[in-house]
């Protein structure tokens, strides 16, 4: 059983966190680089966020939206 979870501390350490372990050593040497990632999935975010909204203020002006209480079957 010992090995069982040996085995899966092997994969997380060598696997599955290997670019954490990338990245730790890469904050050392170059901050700006390291945190490139980081603004990435926040800029990716941002859009998206700003997509949906999009989206969601677009079916609104089209009246598409059911704002009614009822519109859900536990609701009534």
């Amino acid at each position: 059983m010992k090995s069982f979870f040996e085995g899966i501390q092997w994969l997380f350490d060598n696997i599955i966190l290997a670019l954490h372990e990338v990245l730790r050593h890469l904050e050392l040497s170059n901050w700006w680089l390291a945190n490139l990632v980081s603004w990435t999935f926040i800029i990716i975010g941002s859009y998206y966020s700003w997509y949906w909204i999009k989206q969601l203020q677009s079916h609104k002006d089209n009246n598409e939206e059911n704002q009614d209480t009822t519109a859900h079957s536990f609701l009534k």
